[in-house]
């Protein structure tokens, strides 16, 4: 964990104020980010940045204020991170089995664009959307850390290893605060509730209502400069280790992909997988033994 996050020295680690902040939400028309729009809207006010205004543009207007503006354009990204607090980095090609061609614009050109925009501009802090798939390289019996080197799966994760690297330059030698979040595979609940989707994304879900309260969280808390977050939500087995996630943002993930899935609620994993350790129904505690034994010698 030490490698993955920098803190102020100068404020209280995990501080968070109750402050009205004005934040940007790039890609707002995307899933995130609209979902995000709908159910933030009275927390902050909202800049929302979509590449049209067509009909999904249009709908946002009841949750912020709607804004044109282009990533590979560093001028009109500079005029929309002007007043703001916050960037919250949602935009960007998605797509695991994109091209480099396909990719560059968007996830290389576009996200240095939004840095040195958020920067010219003052902003206090940029909210990266990163993504499980700059590690997905590693064995898919390996849960990974944020202290574990990158290791991407595809030109998709080597896009977000850049923005991460990125994220820790402007941080550490420009002085901004930056967190990444390396987001798992974001559904409602009702996905995890599906026979078709439930087993793939077992151990990458993340919910809706989880996604909201981690990025709320990358939002409000004080004291970091930069960090790398794991987002799933609480599914029992976890392909990302979210213990920092947990620490340092006081995230408190309520969904489990187990929990949900069709074919593996009704093996009630949760009761039948053992602990292996004392706090197990099933198991005993020796040093426990030892102490009755003590307590009865004394009370003789």
């Amino acid at each position: 964990m030490s490698q993955s996050f920098q803190s102020d020295l100068s404020e209280p680690l995990g501080r968070v104020t109750s402050a009205r902040r004005k934040v940007l939400v790039t890609g707002a028309a995307g899933n995130i980010g609209r979902y995000f729009a709908r159910h933030a809207g009275h927390k902050y006010d909202m800049r929302l940045m979509v590449r049209e205004l067509d009909a999904d543009a249009e709908q946002l207007r009841e949750f912020g204020e709607v804004v044109v503006a282009n990533l590979g354009d560093l001028d009109s990204m500079r005029k929309v991170c002007e007043g703001v607090d916050t960037v919250l980095h949602m935009a960007g090609v998605p797509d695991p089995s994109a091209t480099w061609g396909e990719l560059l614009q968007g996830n290389i050109v576009g996200t240095y664009h939004l840095m040195v925009a958020a920067k010219a501009a003052g902003c206090r802090r940029v909210v990266l959307a990163s993504s499980i798939h700059a590690v997905s390289g590693y064995p898919a019996d390996v849960q990974v850390k944020t202290s574990d080197p990158v290791h991407p799966g595809d030109l998709y994760g080597v896009t977000k290893c850049f923005a991460e690297a990125l994220g820790r330059y402007m941080a550490t030698q420009e002085g901004m605060s930056v967190l990444t979040i390396r987001i798992g595979a974001f559904q409602p609940l009702e996905a995890a509730q599906h026979h078709e989707y439930s087993l793939p994304m077992l151990d990458a879900f993340i919910s809706e209502r989880d996604m909201q309260q981690l990025l709320e969280k990358a939002i409000d808390v004080e004291g970091l400069t930069f960090g790398i977050f794991h987002g799933l939500s609480d599914n029992r087995f976890k392909r990302l280790d979210i213990s920092d996630t947990r620490e340092l943002l006081g995230y408190q993930p309520q969904d489990d992909s187990v929990r949900e899935s069709p074919h593996l609620r009704p093996l009630q994993l949760h009761e039948q997988i053992a602990s292996h350790n004392v706090k197990d129904r099933r198991q005993e505690s020796g040093l426990r033994e030892e102490l009755s034994k003590a307590s009865a010698a004394a009370a003789g």
